[in-house]
């Protein structure tokens, strides 16, 4: 259950909820099932002699225990909660990643211009997707696919550049780790904003990239 919160300061105390009681393979059905998102098993991480280690066996693996796991994961992904499950049970340890590119793109930026961002969206009234916290520091806005070849136009109409700002966009091809996934000795991803009945109607790109956009630019 996503129900445990805790304030994180500034940003208008932006309430992060902690996941705790459900397993791996619970949430990866429950993803499938319940959003409608593909899913697929990762990495995973492991600790010997009291230090994390990725299962990959990359002693400088730059994402220990939340990266694919072979060459060919994209075309393992499923929508199916029955798969899921024989996936998980199969390895109930490995990472949740969610392909982006098909249910929806995800906007990356800094933790700090992310729960800015945050704050000022629902402030203007607007009700944002779900979000995730990274250990890396980084927010992730879900937003409707399509949003990778949005961008520059949306950057050029505000002022900005892709490339002066920290902000990316990760869709075909690319992927998210997702809550309540360890990322070796970081620490876990949580939900800045979990999923709900609210937020199930993802908003457009052209509707975030302002908020973000501006954080950004302060955060530099």
């Amino acid at each position: 259950m996503f129900i445990v919160e805790e304030t994180i300061a500034g940003a208008d105390a932006v309430q992060i909820p902690k996941q705790r009681g459900e397993s791996l393979l619970d949430t990866a059905v429950r993803y499938a099932e319940e959003r409608h998102w593909d899913v697929v098993p990762g990495t995973w991480t492991e600790v010997v002699d009291g230090v994390y280690a990725c299962s990959c066996g990359d002693a400088a693996c730059s994402a220990p225990g939340a990266h694919p796991a072979e060459p060919g994961w994209a075309d393992l992904a499923t929508g199916s909660a029955s798969a899921a499950r024989r996936m998980w049970q199969k390895q109930p340890a490995a990472s949740i990643l969610l392909p982006t590119g098909r249910a929806f793109d995800a906007i990356s930026v800094p933790e700090t211009a992310g729960l800015l961002a945050l704050a000022r969206i629902e402030r203007m009234g607007l009700t944002p997707g779900p979000v995730t916290l990274t250990p890396y520091r980084r927010t992730e806005f879900f937003v409707l696919p399509g949003a990778a070849a949005k961008l520059p136009d949306l950057l050029r109409t505000l002022g900005w550049t892709a490339s002066s700002l920290d902000l990316a966009v990760l869709g075909e091809g690319g992927y998210v780790a997702a809550p309540p996934t360890r990322v070796g000795r970081h620490g876990a991803v949580q939900w800045a904003r979990r999923p709900t009945r609210e937020n199930r109607w993802l908003p457009d790109a052209e509707e975030l990239v302002p908020s973000l956009a501006y954080a950004c630019g302060r955060d530099r």
